[in-house]
């Protein structure tokens, strides 16, 4: 069938037996036209097979019904093993489908990326946009905002710019685990913290601190970036730092698995010789060896939450500025 010949609203209305009017807003939605007629035009709609246009109906709304999630991390991040990517993503999924609305995933790990993202959202080709996974002080939100394009971030902005987000209690969370480790007799208790140019890496390190810091213990600190070869290579370094280590609080599951095999590898046994918790719970973590002890963020609750708050921005609606889901300890057998 060619564009010509693709059936329009006045075939349909003239099928159904109504307006033309009436046609245009059940096809869009609208929940006051009563049951017997939204019926017949639904008929008429699937009998001729009528397809909206969702161009011409985007000039007349000025909405396109695509919210984007932005990523600004490379796609061989997003793509790889960390399951919180995945897990944001199937959330942000679940809530759009159910609000009858398209994802656009865009991925900004480039300055090239960076400024695509930038030309598309502000182009308006979407009617909100999430973030996640941002680091350091990323301009682009702010500026989307400024604009008046609604957005919603994963983590409290580094900038502190005035955004809404939705977060997990990170501090807390992380002061959990580590007591958990105090209260099982462990003293020397090191960390491998996440990135410093992240709000989850900066929060998780400053749970960490606080607590041995409270009972009278010293830091034994390595970085990483979340990544498994970065947890293996900070995992050798403590332990060349720091021999006599008996614990470990690794800032994310998938440095944490890196981290089991470092410690085999070195010939310490976990928990005997080092107990080691880390952060997440995801899908794999129950299948390390030894099951991996961790802190759980509901990460596709986060993405959930962050979509309902956009959709809600997006329909004029004031929303909760900050909104800070709870973490929890879930004990295994590697601490």
């Amino acid at each position: 069938m060619t564009t010509a010949q693709r059936p329009t609203l006045e075939a349909v209305a003239r099928r159904a037996g109504v307006s033309r009017a009436t046609v245009s807003r059940v096809v869009n939605g609208s929940t006051t036209v009563a049951e017997p007629i939204r019926e017949a035009v639904h008929r008429a709609v699937e009998e001729l097979g009528y397809v909206p246009n969702l161009a011409a109906r985007s000039l007349v709304t000025q909405r396109t019904d695509s919210i984007a999630l932005v990523m600004p991390e490379a796609a061989t991040r997003v793509f790889s093993d960390d399951q919180f990517f995945p897990g944001i993503i199937r959330g942000v999924s679940q809530e759009l489908e159910a609000a009858d609305k398209q994802l656009v995933l865009m991925l900004a790990g480039s300055p090239a990326g960076h400024e695509r993202v930038a030309r598309y959202t502000t182009g308006r080709h979407v009617d909100g946009v999430l973030f996640a996974s941002l680091h350091a002080a990323d301009p682009l939100p702010a500026r989307l905002a400024r604009l008046g394009i609604p957005v919603v971030c994963s983590g409290r902005p580094l900038d502190d710019a005035p955004l809404p987000y939705v977060d997990v209690d990170h501090v807390s969370g992380v002061g959990r685990a580590v007591r958990h480790l105090i209260d099982s007799g462990r003293r020397r208790i090191a960390t491998i913290a996440g990135p410093q140019d992240m709000v989850a890496g900066i929060e998780r390190l400053a749970g960490y601190r606080d607590t041995v810091a409270a009972a009278g213990l010293a830091e034994r600190v390595a970085t990483g970036d979340f990544t498994r070869e970065s947890g293996a290579a900070a995992m050798r370094r403590l332990l060349d730092a720091h021999p006599d280590l008996d614990a470990v609080f690794v800032a994310s599951d998938l440095m944490a698995q890196a981290a089991l095999r470092t410690l085999r590898e070195a010939g310490r046994r976990v928990p005997d010789d080092v107990a080691v918790i880390g952060f997440d719970d995801t899908e794999t973590a129950a299948y390390t060896e030894p099951p991996l002890t961790t802190v759980r963020q509901p990460i596709q609750e986060i993405g959930r939450q962050m979509t309902r708050q956009l959709l809600r921005l997006a329909a004029g609606e004031t929303i909760e500025p900050a909104v800070t889901l709870p973490t929890e300890l879930i004990l295994r057998e590697s601490a």
